[in-house]
């Protein structure tokens, strides 16, 4: 079930990559600017409250983690770096939106 999705969402994002891809744009470095998105968009709207924004500028950033994987695939680039690079910064995003949340929550959890 989560194949034809990640299969679908691929399929649309390809052409973002090729034109990454074609303006030289390296998939580590969408590794980063996506994990940097989603850190801010966690850091500066969960705790105050803007959840609903905050979704979808996440939302929007995640998406770079199936860019950075088909742009390296495509580029024959893959490797355990990028892997490694991947997960770990993954991690980073998974532990700055759970901050994000724990701030809200214990500043009183007022959703605005």
């Amino acid at each position: 079930m989560f194949e034809h999705f990640r299969q679908f969402w691929t399929k649309m994002f390809k052409p973002v990559a090729h034109l990454l891809i074609r303006l030289g744009v390296s998939p580590d470095t969408v590794t980063f600017v996506g994990t940097v998105g989603v850190v801010l968009g966690a850091l500066i709207f969960f705790p105050r409250g803007q959840l609903w924004v905050g979704v979808l500028v996440i939302t929007a950033f995640v998406f770079s983690d199936l860019i950075d994987g088909y742009m390296a695939r495509t580029m024959g680039t893959s490797s355990r770096w990028g892997s490694f690079l991947d997960s770990t910064l993954d991690r980073l995003g998974d532990a700055a939106i759970f901050a994000g949340l724990a701030i809200w929550f214990f500043e009183g959890g007022d959703d605005r």
